[in-house]
């Protein structure tokens, strides 16, 4: 059992990589094939799943009890409280662990080919941080937090730790209205989840445990590495809390084009949201630093994977350097300029991080070097958003934003390697800057998501992610998670929503009609921006859950083949639309 447990995992995953990223569309023929394919592939997961018994630790639905759920701000508010204003305290902290050239750690993100299948660190190329504010609108409902983990992904059960971990040490100093963790979903970070772990030993370990129930099997991620991590974050949260400030906001938003992102494995969803949104606080006590906070949606997943360049120095890039990708790069951007950078990312299934118009087809030789250049546009864009061209090129901030001597040093790199090079702000067209009203209406409720694919109800019989399982009858699964929705002042709204979420469902798109998705039916709901009638609304993706692709129900199907390989690394067909079903009694109480 242990050796087909293996080869069905090593089958899924070449055949993943094989077939993840081919573009076609939902032809009659691709249609068939994809169901046939997408039963072989069930059936042979579901066949062994069926084989392993129920973990000790799975919970009748009925006896669950959510604990350590924060709902929000409560009553929603139109206009700021009387004498109102912004608070707000931010926090940072590095989460590389201390002794990671003694012990060995694991990167979430790739078990791939190249790396086969493991993929342990080897080295730090810059950081793996932790960036929190604490917010409130001075209306009495409480401290709202936002912490976003450079990682792959957080499981509810982990985020919970770090929520009892902050009350303890707070000690009732303050009232939490809502304590949030998310995700960048960095793929050169430590494995938060425990599937991108030493895999196959873990799951030979825990595999006689959970047949037998002789014994408890081991969580994927590294315990004490987690106890870190709760430690620092929740030490971060209440720096944050510590610091608050009033201050000033305001509100930006601009599109900064299709040639920053990349839908390049899911052609049957054709939203692409492309707009970069910036939140700026400005401190009424000039001595404290303003805090960025900005939202896109792109995948930091490039500097992971294995190149086949061999270095001057004869170093062979094998991607396992611990990084924090484009993140870390547009905050190190910021911090330059003397901004705080708080990142939230957003819906993220399918879309990736292009390497924008800065280096148009120049090599690089440790992958990186891409995350580093789109990372410090990013930043650039985030800086300039609200400033005229001649601003750019002769402001305070030039020196950073056009620093003519870099500018002629990447045009000469560009012309040697036969690579173009178009001049990020070129052609560039200001925003305006929108004061805020001093609003933060913010609501958290439940969602209880059927688990229905066997591969990932493997996964939780084996107890290699920080899941509760819940029990609605036999063979029926189901886990809880926390859908949420946010106002800030009149003109930003967003959804809080687990997992990487397809955009088509935040704005609308093909995969959502019958007659581009796999199963030739319409999704039953509308998308996010119809529900709420505003469609500048936007997502903070991965929040309060790493559950995997939230794939519409209309469009899955398990064939890996075909731009359906996000099916297999998700709860299953039923996912998004019991998220949805909660969206929209939100929109239909709050909207």
């Amino acid at each position: 059992m242990k050796k087909a447990v293996s080869v069905l995992l090593v089958f899924t995953m070449v055949f993943g990589l094989a077939f993840g990223g081919v573009q076609a569309t939902q032809s009659t023929g691709q249609r068939i094939g994809s169901g046939l394919l997408g039963g072989i592939v069930k059936g042979l997961i579901g066949g062994i799943n069926a084989l392993v018994p129920d973990g000790r630790d799975f919970t009748p639905k009925d006896e669950f009890v959510n604990e350590d759920f924060y709902p929000g701000t409560g009553e929603f508010l139109d206009e700021p409280a009387e004498g109102a204003q912004w608070k707000l305290g931010y926090a940072n902290t590095s989460l590389v662990p201390l002794d990671w050239q003694e012990h060995t750690y694991y990167l979430g993100g790739y078990i791939v080919i190249e790396n086969l299948f493991t993929n342990n660190i080897e080295d730090v190329l810059d950081d793996m941080k932790a960036r929190v504010i604490a917010i409130e609108d001075g209306s009495g409902r409480g401290i709202s937090l936002f912490a976003t983990i450079d990682c792959i992904g957080m499981a509810n059960g982990d985020i919970k730790e770090i929520r009892k971990a902050l009350v303890e040490k707070a000690g009732g100093k303050y009232e939490f209205a809502a304590i949030n963790v998310e995700s960048t979903h960095a793929h050169s970070c430590v494995d938060t989840e425990g599937l991108w772990t030493n895999l196959m030993g873990k799951i030979m370990k825990n595999l006689p445990l959970a047949v037998t129930h002789l014994g408890t099997p081991e969580q994927g991620t590294d315990a004490a590495y987690m106890e870190f991590l709760y430690d620092r974050v929740s030490d971060a949260m209440l720096a944050a809390c510590d610091s608050m400030v009033t201050g000033t906001m305001t509100y930006s938003r601009k599109d900064i084009g299709d040639g920053y992102f990349n839908n390049k494995n899911r052609p049957s969803a054709s939203a692409l949201m492309t707009d970069m949104v910036k939140l700026e606080f400005t401190p009424d006590d000039e001595t404290q630093d303003p805090t960025l906070i900005l939202n896109i949606a792109a995948h930091p997943d490039v500097a992971g994977l294995a190149t086949d360049f061999v270095l001057q120095d004869d170093a062979v890039n094998t991607g396992r350097q611990l990084s924090g990708e484009y993140i870390y790069y547009m905050g190190e951007t910021l911090a330059e300029a003397g901004y705080n950078c708080m990142f939230l990312q957003g819906a993220i299934a399918g879309i990736y991080m292009a390497r924008g118009l800065t280096g148009d087809n120049q090599p690089t030789y440790w992958r990186a070097e891409q995350s580093a250049r789109y990372g410090r546009e990013m930043g650039k864009i985030a800086l300039a958003m609200n400033m005229t061209l001649g601003e750019i090129k002769t402001g305070e901030l030039k020196d950073i934003l056009y620093n003519e001597e870099e500018l002629e040093a990447e045009m000469a790199y560009a012309e040697e390697h036969g690579g173009g090079y178009t001049l990020w702000c070129e052609n560039w067209e200001p925003v305006e800057a929108v004061d805020v009203d001093p609003i933060f209406n913010l609501v958290i409720k439940e969602a209880y998501v059927p688990v229905t694919n066997p591969l990932i109800i493997l996964c939780g019989k084996l107890n290699l992610a920080n899941y509760k399982v819940l029990t609605t009858g036999f063979k029926k699964y189901e886990v809880c998670v926390e859908v949420g929705y946010v106002e800030i002042g009149k003109d930003l709204k967003a959804v809080m929503l687990p997992g990487e979420v397809c955009q088509d469902l935040i704005v609308g798109g093909t995969s959502l009609t019958a007659e581009d998705s796999y199963s030739g039916k319409a999704f039953e709901y509308p998308c996010v921006a119809e529900m709420f009638g505003d469609d500048q609304i936007i997502c903070f993706g991965l929040c309060n859950d790493a559950i995997g692709y939230v794939i519409p129900g209309n469009d899955y199907v398990m064939s890996i083949a075909w731009g359906h390989y996000h099916e297999l690394i998700s709860m299953g067909e039923k996912s998004a639309g019991a998220i949805m079903e909660v969206v929209q009694e939100i929109a239909e109480e709050y909207a």
